[in-house]
């Protein structure tokens, strides 16, 4: 059901989206020493054990109705037009095609043509990506098989639950934002691993409400229509999300992709990270909730040097006692981020906003491209690649109304073709980024096998996803 739009949420949209980008004003790029912690093996091993000897509950927060086509859209460009890129992309699928966990789906007569190669390419595309066979152009991620593990072949929403399962945790949930429309085969395949494995999974889901959604305006500032004279509208992001993890009651709540994943065989470092993440997030709640409890200046100086989250303009701000409290009683997160080599995804910077100076998780979009800045955010050492442990709970064991917390003027103007035409929108401040702005930030450093995302199914060939 699509939402009806007031002309004043039309003409503040279209406001914003001809206003252009909000800009930041990097100070300069968190480091290690300098706004990136980086753990010795004993720190490690104190903060997992904080996470085991504390056993709160948790919840897995995991955004996850990103349509599975885009893993596949080499395959839609060469069927298209044709290229040296995409070619050699294609012959390497074939090449490998029986090393993906979705080929034991196949027919056994057309596993036996391409062994043979008695099958055209078109028909193989074909079957795989069109409804009257696997169906993946149209199915979300999640609900493509990424994993052999004999005698299983695991999709991700069926693989969270179970790595999840590995942190040994008395009490944990899992929560996924979806398109509702699969929501019945996205349990049954829970259902079928439950039956297999014996164990029963506390989940539940979300959709994202149209009623976020943002209007669509081409380049002369008027509003977009389809064919049927309806309202063109987009998802505004992940920022659209923040009431949903606003509903999360958890002391820790663990943020990730559906796509990160590592084969089972392969993810007792991810699993052991997520321990550290909230091990660490949890010591540092019990060291601020000390110095909540009894303000001092001094003991502040001394949480901020061992876990440098405050930059001195924040600390030069602090006057009184309420100062001290109300610096430390915000939601809290720690963000792992994994050394830059080449990846994409927003990076660790400390960022002036208004003479006050934070750490901020940034994207290149909300970055200018011309001098001081860009030369900036080239300097950055590491990325955001999303293993974010979280807590909304105060100090005093009260939830937060995280929507207190974000900062409404940082959100995104994109722009994109509608069937060849030119469009614009807003996208709302990102989950990480704005809508997390006024949070208690630490960044940590993690290592890079944690992050083997899935954006193109080439991927899958990758070590991280081999059993």
């Amino acid at each position: 059901m699509s939402h009806q739009f007031t002309e004043q949420e039309i003409n503040s949209q279209r406001e914003k989206v001809f206003n252009e980008n909000p800009s930041l004003e990097l100070v300069a790029a968190c480091k290690i020493g300098e706004g990136i912690l980086r753990l010795s093996d004993d720190e490690k091993a104190r903060y997992i054990d904080t996470y085991v000897h504390e056993n709160v509950p948790i919840s897995f927060f995991i955004p996850a109705s990103g349509s599975g086509s885009r893993m596949f859209e080499f395959l839609y460009e060469f069927l298209e037009e044709p290229n040296d890129e995409n070619r050699s992309k294609v012959e390497r699928f074939l090449n490998s095609i029986s090393d993906f966990a979705f080929f034991k789906q196949l027919p056994k007569d057309k596993q036996r043509a391409i062994k043979d190669q008695t099958i055209e390419f078109e028909e193989i595309v074909s079957f795989i990506l069109n409804k009257d066979g696997l169906g993946y152009g149209h199915l979300p991620k999640g609900l493509i098989p990424f994993h052999n593990n004999d005698p299983f072949i695991l999709n991700p929403f069926q693989e969270q639950l179970i790595q999840g399962a590995k942190l040994n945790n008395d009490k944990f949930s899992f929560h996924f934002t979806i398109q509702s429309a699969f929501e019945k085969e996205i349990r049954n395949g829970i259902e079928h691993i439950e039956g297999l494995s014996g164990t029963s999974y506390n989940v539940d889901f979300s959709e994202q409400s149209v009623q976020t959604n943002s209007i669509a305006f081409d380049k002369e500032k008027k509003v977009c229509f389809n064919e049927k004279n309806e309202l063109i509208t987009r998802p505004a992001g992940h920022g659209a999300l923040l009431s949903h993890l606003n509903a999360i009651d958890e002391e820790l709540v663990f943020i990730k992709n559906i796509d990160n994943l590592q084969h089972y065989k392969n993810s007792d470092l991810a699993i052991e990270t997520w321990k550290v993440l909230g091990g660490l997030l949890l010591d540092f709640k019990t060291e601020a909730k000390k110095i909540y409890e009894a303000p001092s200046v001094q003991a502040l100086l001394e949480l901020n040097e061992r876990f440098q989250v405050f930059s001195e303009s924040q600390l030069n701000g602090i006057k009184t006692d309420d100062c001290i409290k109300s610096l430390l009683n915000r939601p809290s997160r720690v963000c792992g981020m994994v050394k830059n080599e080449g990846q994409p995804g927003g990076g660790p910077f400390w960022v002036n906003d208004n003479g006050v100076v934070t750490k901020q998780i940034v994207e290149k979009a909300q970055i200018s491209m011309k001098g001081d800045q860009y030369r900036l955010m080239v300097q950055s050492t590491h990325f955001n690649p999303v293993m974010i442990a979280a807590s909304s709970i105060s100090l005093e064991g009260k939830k937060f109304d995280l929507t207190e917390f974000k900062d409404d003027s940082k959100f995104f103007v994109v722009r994109k073709k509608h069937h060849g035409k030119a469009i614009r929108f807003i996208e709302l401040p990102g989950l990480w980024n704005g809508s997390m702005s006024n949070w208690n930030t630490l960044f940590v450093e993690i290592p890079s096998e944690t992050f083997s995302p899935v954006k193109t199914v080439l991927d899958l060939l990758e070590e991280a996803h081999k059993g």
